[in-house]
């Protein structure tokens, strides 16, 4: 019989925020910087409580200059220590890519291997909240274009404990992506996924590899973070029909997990990719052409896509649910799939 403590549910948020402070208990060296990070505690509660345990020392509430605070982490990091800095939302990007990647991501390779950067730029990406154009999106593709870098995006809160803790392990520098509406906030909408067992000891889950969140034999959907919510809900409601999905939940962009899309692609014969990133020059592309490269023969029909269209995410409401792919899109396309 499992006990209470095993059973125990935390928050996508609680689960970062816990493994950010056992990580600072195990290695003085580690620090968080960043915007309404302190007192806050993170405006999506990423470092709630952080404050209180270890002091403004190493948690450091910052001025509205992500170009000069992502700039101090780089340099902590180089001289050893292991820094955690916030950039609120992913969409800000544009005042200190310069930072970010010709210095974060450059930085070790053009020291030829002897600067290590040890740092986590975590970040918060994702809408469906209405919160427009600038503020709505993932770019997950625009970082993972980027060498140099590793990127991950952790969907359950299991894995966000897990992987935030061997982020700040690496001795590489990590782009922790965190999704909004997966944090289990309580200004937004209450959603089931938000919330998971997570263990109350420190564990690791390992960078570059993805995770089989359903099983199945029918077709293969690779997805992200909330796309992988939606296709496991279109995968229930195809299996009450007969039609078996695998969901591949990607978890880590950079390094790519190729061989998990293969090994599945080449069971279940079709493949349908989900994004809410941009459609074109996307992770839907670049999932789709390593199986056209290597799996091409093992496919029954075309490799299908679901993102989102080339345009700023509206503020509107319906507008912005009608770009976003959604449950209904991936059971519609399936079922396409399956008839073609």
């Amino acid at each position: 019989m499992e006990t209470a403590k095993k059973q125990r549910l935390l928050t996508g948020n609680k689960a970062m925020a816990e493994a950010i402070a056992q990580e600072m208990e195990n290695n003085e060296e580690v620090f968080v910087l960043g915007e309404d990070v302190g007192k806050y505690g993170g405006i999506f509660g990423s470092t709630e409580g952080l404050l209180d345990k270890f002091g403004p020392e190493r948690i450091m509430d910052t001025p509205i200059s992500e170009t000069a605070f992502i700039g101090a982490a780089i340099g902590a990091a180089q001289e050893g220590m292991r820094p955690i800095a916030e950039l609120m939302f992913v969409d800000f990007f544009g005042v200190c890519m310069d930072q970010i990647y010709n210095h974060m991501a450059k930085i070790p390779y053009m020291s030829g291997g002897n600067v290590k950067l040890p740092m986590v730029l975590m970040t918060a990406v994702g809408g469906e909240y209405n919160d427009a154009a600038q503020h709505s999106q993932t770019l997950y593709a625009t970082f993972a274009h980027l060498p140099g870098m590793k990127v991950v995006a952790p969907t359950t809160p299991y894995d966000l404990k897990g992987m935030m803790a061997s982020a700040i392990q690496s001795d590489d520098p990590v782009v922790f992506m965190f999704h909004k509406t997966l944090q289990g906030l309580g200004w937004m909408d209450p959603l089931e996924a938000s919330v998971g067992y997570v263990p109350e000891k420190a564990y690791t889950v390992p960078l570059g590899k993805a995770r089989v969140a359903r099983e199945g034999a029918d077709v293969t959907i690779v997805a992200i973070q909330m796309m992988t919510v939606y296709a496991e809900e279109a995968a229930k409601r195809l299996a009450e029909e007969g039609i078996e999905a695998e969901v591949i939940d990607l978890r880590s962009l950079v390094p790519l997990d190729k061989e998990a899309i293969l090994e599945s692609v080449r069971k279940t014969h079709r493949l349908l990719v989900v994004d809410e990133d941009y459609l074109s020059y996307g992770m839907t592309a670049e999932i789709s052409a390593v199986v056209a490269e290597e799996a091409l023969f093992d496919l029954d029909g075309p490799i299908k896509r679901l993102a989102i269209p080339d345009v700023p995410i509206p503020y509107s409401r319906p507008l912005e649910q009608f770009v976003v792919p959604s449950a209904d899109k991936i059971y519609e396309t399936v079922k396409e799939m399956l008839e073609e």
